[in-house]
């Protein structure tokens, strides 16, 4: 009799210790799984112990069982979100009684390919509006005849930023690539998400993927004329008010704002002077490992700050503490820092937060 009770005890807390084993090992799994297998538990074990604490222990599981599932099912999604990655994801939806999908929007960084499924209403057009992408990018990364060549519950993939994204070939270099793709190779070493062999000489390794920001698929028609279209600025002389910025040099335009590049670069082999684009007091002058070379940040005394990045070696004219005037110089436009030719990378801050510099000046 006390040796099949203790059986009964032994077999008892071997099935517990399995179903908690479970939970550890799958990370709480399915709180479906679980409800099924306490009821499995108690269905096997009934009858078989006639002590009331035990039979109010399990019953005291089940019940926080079935009063946390809510939570424990909220923790398991999170979990299950996070290992997506991506900043779109696509969940099956049925409420309806037939499977259907909405588009769940994420904080997480923008460093892959997304999966968006059209819906009834979609056009390319409204689809890169919502995404943040060009029409050029979803037709080109999707072969699409023309911006009319889509469906409901079409799968389109949608690429992280505008552009292209490309598979590299044995002996290409990131000059080389970006030439083909009509844009600055800087464009390509700036996007966060590529990597290289090299990070001093940006070698790349065959059969590697490379995301080219504002690139042109070659061979291709552009639909979107203007997202590619280079503008030349120039310094505006005598520019003056409180609240004005002025241009900090000339040239072309190679890279816009993004959220990975927070700033405008303008690019010039002639190597312009770079000058103050507002008044104000210099506090960085110098160097700076990060990237950004030799570097000036001018402090505005109105919540505005500007950097100016790049320049030239020994070309910086200030020092932190210095009082400049707007139009005053700070230095000559390089290509020193992580930079792949002579530009200026210009950034305006704002309080804790980055401007797009387009959106001050005219």
């Amino acid at each position: 009799m006390i040796k099949e009770e203790l059986k009964n005890w032994s077999d008892f807390f071997k099935a517990e210790a399995d179903f908690f084993g479970s939970i550890l090992t799958k990370f709480l799994g399915w709180i479906v799984t679980i409800k099924e297998v306490m009821a499995k538990l108690m269905y096997r074990q009934r009858g078989r112990f006639s002590q009331t604490f035990v039979n109010l222990t399990v019953s005291i599981i089940f019940f926080l069982v079935m009063v946390f599932s809510g939570k424990l099912e909220e923790i398991i999604a999170q979990s299950q979100n996070k290992d997506e990655g991506g900043s779109y994801y696509l969940f099956g939806d049925d409420r309806s009684g037939t499977m259907g999908t909405e588009t769940m929007i994420s904080n997480l960084p923008k460093g892959e390919i997304t999966e968006y499924r059209v819906v009834e209403g979609d056009t390319v057009s409204s689809i890169a509006s919502k995404f943040g992408v060009s029409i050029d990018t979803i037709v080109w990364e999707n072969n699409l005849k023309s911006v009319d060549a889509i469906k409901p519950k079409q799968i389109l993939r949608i690429l992280p930023a505008t552009g292209v994204k490309y598979k590299v070939s044995r002996g290409e270099t990131i000059y080389s690539i970006a030439k083909k793709h009509q844009v600055d190779a800087q464009n390509i070493i700036d996007y966060p998400f590529n990597t290289f062999a090299n990070d001093e000489t940006f070698a790349l390794t065959a059969g590697q993927e490379l995301m080219i920001p504002d690139g042109i698929k070659p061979k291709e028609v552009v639909i979107d004329v203007a997202r590619y279209t280079a503008k030349t600025v120039a310094p505006i002389p005598g520019v003056v008010g409180e609240g004005s910025f002025m241009w900090p040099t000339s040239g072309r335009i190679s890279q816009k704002f993004y959220w990975y590049h927070p700033g405008v670069d303008v690019a010039n082999r002639a190597n312009p002077d770079i000058i103050a684009s507002q008044g104000g007091t210099v506090i960085t002058a110098g160097w700076n490992a990060g990237g950004y070379g030799n570097y000036v940040v001018v402090d505005h005394g109105n919540g505005y700050q500007t950097l100016y990045a790049h320049m030239v070696t020994n070309s910086i004219v200030v020092k932190a503490g210095d009082r400049v005037r707007q139009g005053q110089k700070l230095g000559v436009m390089g290509s020193t820092g992580r930079s792949t030719g002579t530009h200026l990378h210009f950034e305006v801050r704002y309080g804790s937060g980055k401007v797009d510099p387009l959106s001050l000046l005219k």
